[in-house]
């Protein structure tokens, strides 16, 4: 049987290092195990899709300001080859509108409301809350806001409706503070590795200024609790026997139960630096779907 040629689909860094760490790692661990793998840009013209047995979407790091090409990108790749996650399942994840889905299946989530263009703002005058678009990624156009900055929310949401994106209000969990914010991820159907980190978002931040994603990023031990929210959520995906791989974000409500923050399909990072012991299980899993 030949070897499976399988693309890590990635995003063009230019001159600057590729911030995915995990890349360089993936990239020698699949050939070690007998696969032609290969770290390609999805945007580079060059590319023959056609030509992976599997197109694994692993850190696309710039397409949430680039959508529309992204996931013109996406639909054209996926005629020519098999693309993990699934076409369908990416699109419907790219726009996080799909919180509202999974509310309405009964998964326990961080309350959201949306406000699309011309919508009144409707922002909460009796505690802090978060705004933050519908397609975005590592905290971009997101900020953190007490009733007292009422105008400067405002402004942040036209900026957002003149771009055209939809915003998100919901609640600043305070639970985060505490707690953290947890990340559980699953490959190949089964729990790989879990993480946590501190507040993203700090009073008086400016929504248009870079942030650092992942602060005091540590392992962590899921709780029960934990898993069963998570699996709840995998659970509501629609058509989800497909997945490859997922990352579970949640929080810790006022009743300090678990609530999803995020579900993470398109392009999670793995945080297998921090994880080095999970390379083989993705190796394992990237293999099976790539022979499949």
């Amino acid at each position: 049987m030949p070897a499976p040629r399988i693309a890590l689909v990635t995003y063009d860094s230019g001159p600057e290092p590729n911030h995915d760490r995990d890349l360089p790692v993936l990239v020698e661990a699949l050939r070690a195990a007998g696969a032609e793998a290969d770290a390609v840009a999805w945007d580079d013209p060059s590319a023959d899709w056609a030509g992976f047995d599997l197109a694994v979407v692993r850190s696309t790091w710039d397409y949430s300001w680039r959508q529309a090409e992204f996931l013109a990108w996406l639909a054209k790749a996926g005629t020519v080859t098999r693309v993990a996650n699934p076409v369908d399942i990416i699109r419907w994840n790219a726009d996080k509108r799909y919180l509202g889905e999974l509310a309405a299946a009964g998964v326990p989530v961080v309350p959201t409301r949306y406000v699309a263009p011309g919508d009144p703002a409707g922002l909460p005058d009796d505690h802090e809350y978060v705004v933050k678009p519908t397609s975005g990624a590592g905290a971009r156009f997101a900020a953190r806001y007490t009733p007292d900055d009422h105008d400067t929310a405002v402004r942040h949401l036209a900026r957002m409706h003149d771009e055209g994106l939809t915003a998100m209000v919901q609640p600043y969990v305070a639970g985060i503070d505490v707690s953290g914010e947890r990340a559980l991820q699953f490959f190949g159907g089964r729990l790989l590795h879990a993480s946590r980190k501190r507040a993203v978002l700090t009073p008086g931040t400016a929504y248009d200024a870079d942030k650092v994603a992942h602060p005091g990023l540590e392992p962590w031990a899921a709780t029960p609790a934990e898993l069963a929210v998570a699996e709840r959520a995998l659970a509501a995906v629609p058509d989800g026997s497909g997945l490859l791989y997922a990352r579970v974000d949640l929080v810790d409500g006022e009743d300090g139960r678990p609530r999803l923050m995020e579900l993470e399909l398109v392009e999670p990072n793995l945080f297998l630096f921090l994880h080095p012991g999970s390379v083989a299980g993705v190796v394992e899993a990237v293999l099976a779907a790539a022979t499949r």
